[in-house]
């Protein structure tokens, strides 16, 4: 037998002999295949001992090495097996001991019920087995039932130890990317201040932002990198690629950046598949759950309190949720997922309607979960005006002091910006010292070397010249804004609001660093819809505004553009009329000029009569109709209305001007107009005369 480590017991049928025996080789784990190779030596040795029990024919199935026998996952080489013992074709089936054929019971029985079925015997190091036999069957079941024991006790055992450790914080795993495990310090921050910069970064923007996507979408613009490990689980090498969405969102949720040891964060799940146990590890807990949690654990990115309202905004921001909101997405909305139903609590839903899609809000959760009637709906732009104005008035006061503290908070963005850059340019700069190096300590004879040196070398000096770039067209963070200029803000805060540069995403973010809800309902008996605003810092405020009626669209022409028409119409031309609104920048009700067919039309829906000129007796006279009946210019009775000889009225400043035709028979104008050809001024008896009549 030599150094084989099985033994004949008794000798085999012929029968049996002239099938084909199989040696079943498996470890549990793939750390042990790599490093526990005496195992499988001896297990691969089990070929010369089969053959010494006279089997020609000797197959090895060696498809489940680091495969557990627990039975919780699938081992095609053990399915191979069962295959090969149903087809009769195998004499015994050899194993080093019955641990390596199943570590649970049913997959044990299972190979003991088939080998007695065909009559195959197994052999393990203790001799050969018939399963048809009450006494082998006996013992090879306690055998089975051992080892299943076994791995219970062992498990158990490691678990405990773990725990134990867990509760004292003192067992150890890889830490998230900002952290080191010293030996000796414990934990602590990675000594790279540009991964500590990269997270103080996102923290801070968050806190800022209170959106992890406009998190991503600010460090994308600026092209801020995340590091991602380059070497598996150690993290001692990092390769630096464009920040993604899952590092602000890990960063935001782990409570390890808070200070927290947490032990039992995930649990294993079984279920049942094809009538085999599988069991699922890294299934995520509550919090409630977890068996270890221990707060001040080790040094923080962010205190737990920070922490904790971080994952409250995060919670709001999963709009479509019980309590969710949205968070300043964009959308024609403004007002979206910022209103509550004053009647049954619940969101208000935004839809579009109209061909220019304007929003509406409504309650719908009444009518789709339960088919009632809806709480009450209303059209956006009354409410979300009343609120713009609520908002403005309200920051005001302190529009100088907003302005100034935006420009500190800007300064300091750019200046973390810059500070990221030079980190980075310092970086780059390293590696392409190194490449340097690694080229001048390269043989020149050995060309293949030299060359691929030689060209990550110049790699590594084209990054340090686009970095420096980058920080060269960086923005200056110390540009001053002069406190004169900011005296007229208060009037320019509607201008500011408005202006073309400001898109709906930032109104909708400005809305929500002051607002922290808004009750909306309608008063079914004033038709008005209400509005409850809670400012942030614990405010109430109740608004009003009339809803519109069915029909009532906001194209609408301004009562004081009504009240001009209305005054003119019964004077004045259409033509006239509508360059005075012009010029009074006045605008239609979809923001147009004014001509005379707009003129004509808005008089005739408002039943407004037309112009009577003064060939029809009309008492009023026209600039043109003025200076045709005394025969002079326009600009002649321009100045006679300037210097208040002629007395004229205007509806409006801009209007024209209307003249009493009797005034034009006054003295005072009659002799203003004789002298029309001399200069019109008083005479003053004491002067003298430079020049003599003569």
């Amino acid at each position: 037998m030599g150094n084989d480590d099985l033994t004949p017991i008794a000798a085999l049928p012929p029968a049996l002999l002239q099938r084909r025996a199989i040696v079943y080789v498996r470890q549990s784990t793939q750390s042990q295949v790599l490093t526990n190779l005496e195992s499988q030596r001896r297990q691969y040795d089990l070929v010369s001992s089969a053959r010494s029990y006279g089997f020609q024919t000797v197959d090895i199935i060696d498809d489940d090495l680091g495969i557990s026998a627990s039975g919780s996952a699938t081992r095609h080489g053990f399915e191979r097996l069962l295959a090969a013992l149903c087809s009769g074709e195998v004499g015994a089936v050899f194993c080093l001991e019955v641990s390596r054929l199943a570590r649970n019971g049913r997959d044990w029985h299972h190979v003991l019920e088939i080998c007695g079925m065909v009559e195959a015997r197994v052999v393990d190091h203790d001799g050969v087995y018939d399963p048809r036999q009450p006494n082998d069957r006996l013992l090879l079941g306690m055998k089975g039932s051992i080892s299943e024991f076994e791995l219970g006790i062992m498990r158990t055992r490691m678990l405990d130890a773990a725990r134990a450790k867990a509760r004292r914080g003192e067992l150890r795993y890889t830490p998230p990317i900002g952290y080191i495990w010293d030996r000796d310090a414990g934990i602590m921050f990675d000594p790279d201040l540009r991964i500590q910069e990269v997270i103080h970064t996102i923290f801070a923007r968050f806190k800022d932002l209170s959106s992890a996507r406009q998190v991503l979408l600010s460090m994308a613009d600026q092209g801020i990198h995340f590091p991602r490990p380059s070497d598996g689980i150690r993290l001692t090498s990092f390769d630096w690629r464009p920040v993604r969405y899952r590092n602000v969102i890990g960063v935001l949720k782990n409570t390890f950046y808070a200070g927290v040891y947490a032990y039992g964060k995930t649990g294993k799940k079984t279920e049942i598949r094809d009538g085999r146990a599988h069991v699922s590890y890294k299934n995520h807990k509550s919090p409630e759950d977890w068996e270890v949690v221990l707060h001040d654990h080790h040094v923080a990115y962010v205190e737990w309190g920070a922490y904790e309202r971080n994952q409250a905004q995060l919670a709001r921001n999963a709009f479509g949720k019980a309590g969710g909101s949205k968070s300043a997405r964009g959308g024609r909305a403004l007002l979206a997922g910022l209103m509550s139903c004053a009647r049954c609590g619940r969101r208000l839903h935004v839809v579009y309607a109209g061909r220019t899609h304007r929003p509406v809000y409504r309650c719908d959760n009444p009518n789709l979960l339960l088919g009632h009637k809806r709480c009450f709906t209303f059209g956006g732009a009354r409410a979300e005006k009343l609120i713009v104005g609520a908002v403005l008035e309200a920051v005001a006061p302190l529009a100088i002091d907003a302005a100034l503290e935006a420009q500190t908070c800007v300064t300091k963005t750019e200046e973390d910006r810059r500070q990221l850059l030079e980190l980075e340019l310092k970086q780059v700069q390293y590696d392409a010292t190194l490449a340097e190096r690694r080229y001048a300590a390269c043989d020149p004879e050995n060309r293949l070397i030299a060359s691929t040196l030689e060209k990550r070398w110049e790699e590594a000096l084209s990054r340090v010249q686009v970095f420096e770039q980058r920080l060269v067209d960086a923005p200056d963070a110390h540009e001053a804004v002069d406190p004169e200029l900011l005296n007229s803000l208060t009037q320019d805060l509607q201008t500011a609001w408005d202006a073309p540069s400001v898109t709906m995403r930032v109104r909708q973010q400005l809305l929500r660093t002051l607002i922290e809800d808004i009750v909306a309902d309608v008063d079914d008996m004033t038709q008005e819809i209400v509005l409850v605003v809670h400012w942030k810092g614990g405010r109430h405020t109740e608004l009003r505004v009339k809803k519109p009626k069915s029909g009532e669209h906001g194209a609408k022409t301004s009562d004081e553009a009504l009240a001009i028409i209305r005054e003119m119409a019964g004077r004045w031309s259409d033509d006239a009329i509508a360059a005075s609104l012009n010029r009074m920048g006045m605008r239609t009700g979809q923001g147009k000029t004014w001509n005379a067919k707009r003129v004509s039309s808005i008089r005739r829906v408002n039943d407004i009569h037309g112009y009577l000129s003064a060939d029809k007796e009309s008492p009023w006279r026209t600039m043109t109709e003025a200076a045709k009946q005394l025969g002079v210019t326009n600009h002649v009775i321009r100045r006679l209305i300037k210097d208040a000889i002629l007395p004229a009225n205007q509806v409006v400043e801009g209007a024209p001007y209307q003249i009493r035709a009797e005034d034009l028979q006054s003295e005072d104008v009659t002799r203003a107009v004789d002298r029309k050809r001399r200069p019109c001024r008083d005479e003053d008896e004491q002067q003298l005369s430079m020049f003599t009549n003569t």
